[in-house]
């Protein structure tokens, strides 16, 4: 599903024009921007956590040359899947 897709599905769940709907989402996404900028955690309490996280430095190897290379540390952004997320995959079965 995309963007427009998802716009249009909540749009039609809720009865609520579409603009509105994609208003909303562009806030939502420039408020977790902002949130992971600052290192704040942002929870949706069932569907989803979104955190900063940081990753050490590290030394890799190039698959193509074998050779040693020092990956530097770097911030990440982390989601991490809340209860109802969970629920809703771990009914689907697995073919």
């Amino acid at each position: 599903m995309n963007k427009a897709e998802l716009v249009s599905a909540i749009s039609k769940r809720v009865d609520v024009p579409a603009s509105t709907v994609d208003s909303v989402i562009n806030g939502l996404q420039e408020e977790l921007v902002e949130a992971i900028t600052r290192g704040d955690k942002v929870a949706v309490p069932g569907l989803l956590t979104v955190e900063r996280s940081q990753r050490s430095a590290r030394t890799g190897r190039n698959p193509q040359t074998g050779e040693s290379i020092e990956i530097a540390a770097a911030h990440t952004a982390k989601v991490t899947a809340g209860s109802n997320l969970k629920k809703a995959a771990a009914a689907v079965p697995v073919s």
